[in-house]
């Protein structure tokens, strides 16, 4: 038994605060030796993660004629390894006189329960080679050890990945063995793990084969199909509904996310009505993932409906509604959301701070953008480079680029997002040399731009008609970068050159590009022809852009406006009526304006 004088020094500190509960009282004013009122206490304290008072307890015992009790000494374990004292608990673990399988399996569960799935391995594999009779309850541990190498410390995705799935067939093999197939709380497991290894078709072959399978085996398969493949999750639901399995909460959950996934809706009403009569709609899980399945579905009416008919909400339903609410095109209801979840009490996180923002942004509402950053100030450390960035972003749409530089220069780890917000906030608001530098800045601190960087320095140059500048760039991404153009860059290139009218040139670029240039690139020389009047030109850039989709919009309007400025009234009519025939219609434009802060 391990004697510590830290431990009886924190046994006197505390005694007073002890000697407050009944059972304290009794144990010191009766000097009882009740195993089961020690066994209780410490149960307790694990149960609570009070490791205070479960050390002093510990003291105690250490004194007392009780200290050799593998009994207590067992249950003094798990309270060490719950409370996640967990070098403690192995010390006192090799201090044992004496050990069997529980003094094995506790310690396992303890390090499994916190994180450490490497030494809960070594641990089992110690406890085989001890000859000490492995259990269902170790058993249970060690497979779960094998499912977390992702929380491994030291990971490193492709070795460890092999490692913790070999050893995860070892720990089964130790399953067959002994016999314990039959055990539907051991096959869970086993499921769960090869599903989190990524090994779902031979999850499959075991839920097959389990017998007397639970909710919680279809659940697992559930959570698996949602993952690996959304879209078996229907037939997998109606199979569990006609098998007889009453679905409970995490099944529910689990459809209801695959459905979202997919956007069937129609299905997704069906699944809310089985919800509905099996009584589990007042869960907070269960109604957070039927407001999301309808609002990834696109019907915003009924997640709303359901949103209000919640009767709990946390945090997580009502960023997923602002979220809603941003992705259906109501920017200004969202943020009317977050602020009735401001005083509703419900306090906000860095997803609900980032959905503010962009909210702000697509309203290029500097005012209410500059509100949000007051929270932003507010959460302090509890916000990461996303939300920075989207403070950024926002700036840069209503058009504040010296707010947007401030915020840049106090974000402490930039992400190439947040370098690459930057240049375009410059472009988009016409300082195309300004974009320029902080690319330039960007290289100098060595970071490395990515596809969307350059699309975005690209975007710059043509802006600001630095077609030199451009061609540079354009070239260096494959010579420096090791990063191949794709369509947005040379739609980009094009539009340098068109706005420029290179048309000659531009025309060439596409004739040379590596490969088949898509309805961007024609549509960005068309609209370069209709501004500089090269008709013959333009008509082929409209027939290729037609050619490879006859049902946009945006290539029959220039084409139109085109015609018109050269006052081709009869080509004007032509067009009209070619998108009558085809039912093809021009999207309306839309803008903003704020009346009343409305």
């Amino acid at each position: 038994m391990l004697r510590s004088t830290g431990v009886s020094q924190l046994w006197a500190k505390t005694t007073s605060s002890l000697l407050k509960t009944t059972s304290f009282r009794l144990i010191f004013t009766n000097s009882t030796h009740d195993e089961d009122l020690y066994a209780t206490l410490l149960r307790r304290f694990a149960e609570t993660r009070d490791s205070q008072h479960g050390r002093a307890l510990h003291a105690k015992l250490i004194k007392g004629p009780l200290h050799n009790s593998l009994f207590l000494n067992n249950h003094i374990l798990n309270m060490y390894a719950k409370c996640g004292h967990l070098p403690h608990a192995h010390k006192l673990f090799d201090h044992f006189p004496h050990r069997n399988a529980v003094s094995w399996s506790v310690l396992i569960a303890g390090f499994v329960q916190h994180n450490r799935p490497s030494y809960a391995l070594v641990l089992f594999s110690q406890m085989h080679a001890a000859g000490v009779n492995i259990n269902e309850f170790t058993l249970v541990s060690a497979l779960h050890a094998c499912s977390l190498y992702d929380n491994d410390s030291d990971n490193n995705e492709g070795y460890y990945y092999s490692y913790y799935l070999s050893r995860l067939y070892q720990v089964y093999a130790f399953v067959v063995r002994l016999g314990f197939e039959w055990n539907v709380f051991l096959m869970n497991v086993f499921m769960t793990a090869l599903i989190r290894s990524r090994k779902l078709a031979e999850a499959l072959e075991v839920f097959e084969a389990c017998r007397g399978k639970d909710v919680v085996s279809w659940n697992a398969v559930m959570a698996g199909l949602v993952q690996f493949c959304c879209g078996e999750v229907p037939g997998f639901w109606r199979r569990m509904c006609c098998e007889g399995v009453k679905p409970d909460n995490f099944a529910f959950s689990g459809v209801l996310s695959g459905l979202a996934a997919l956007g069937d809706g129609g299905m997704g009403v069906q699944v809310h009505g089985q919800l509905v009569k099996c009584g589990h709609g007042g869960e907070v899980c269960i109604g957070n993932s039927l407001v999301d399945m309808y609002l990834k579905c696109g019907s915003l009416e009924n997640g709303i409906k359901a949103f209000e008919e919640m009767v709990e909400r946390d945090v997580c339903t009502w960023n997923q509604m602002a979220a809603g609410c941003l992705n259906c095109g109501k920017p200004g209801r969202a943020l009317e959301l977050i602020e009735e979840m401001r005083r509703s009490g419900v306090r906000m996180n860095k997803f609900t701070l980032a959905t503010a923002l962009t909210a702000c942004a697509n309203l290029a509402s500097l005012e209410e953008g500059k509100k949000a950053h007051g929270l932003r100030i507010k959460l302090g450390n509890d916000v990461d480079v996303c939300v920075d960035n989207a403070l950024l972003d926002m700036y840069a749409k209503c058009g504040s680029m010296d707010d947007a530089l401030k915020v840049f220069g106090t974000v402490e780890a930039r992400s190439v997002v947040s370098w690459t917000t930057m240049i375009m906030g410059f472009a988009q608001n016409g300082q195309a040399r300004k974009a320029l530098e902080i690319f330039e800045q960007m290289r100098a601190e060595g970071k490395a731009p990515n596809y969307i960087t350059f699309i975005c320095v690209l975007y710059a140059c043509s802006q600001g008609g630095l077609i030199n500048e451009g061609w540079e760039y354009f070239l260096s991404m494959d010579r420096d970068h090791g990063i191949s153009p794709g369509e947005d860059h040379y739609a980009c290139m094009v539009d340098m050159l068109g706005r420029a009218g290179h048309i000659k040139e531009a025309r060439e670029l596409i004739r040379r590009m590596p490969f088949q240039a898509g309805v961007l690139v024609w549509q960005t020389l068309l609209g370069a022809c209709r501004v500089h009047g090269d008709v013959e030109t333009g008509l082929l850039a409209a027939k290729q852009a037609l050619s490879l989709d006859k049902d946009d919009s945006s290539t029959y309007v220039v084409l139109s406006n085109m015609f018109a400025d050269g006052r081709n009234w009869k080509g004007v009519g032509s067009l009209r009526e070619l998108m009558e025939t085809r039912d093809v219609k021009k999207m309306p434009g839309s803008s903003w304006i704020q009346l009343n802060k409305r």
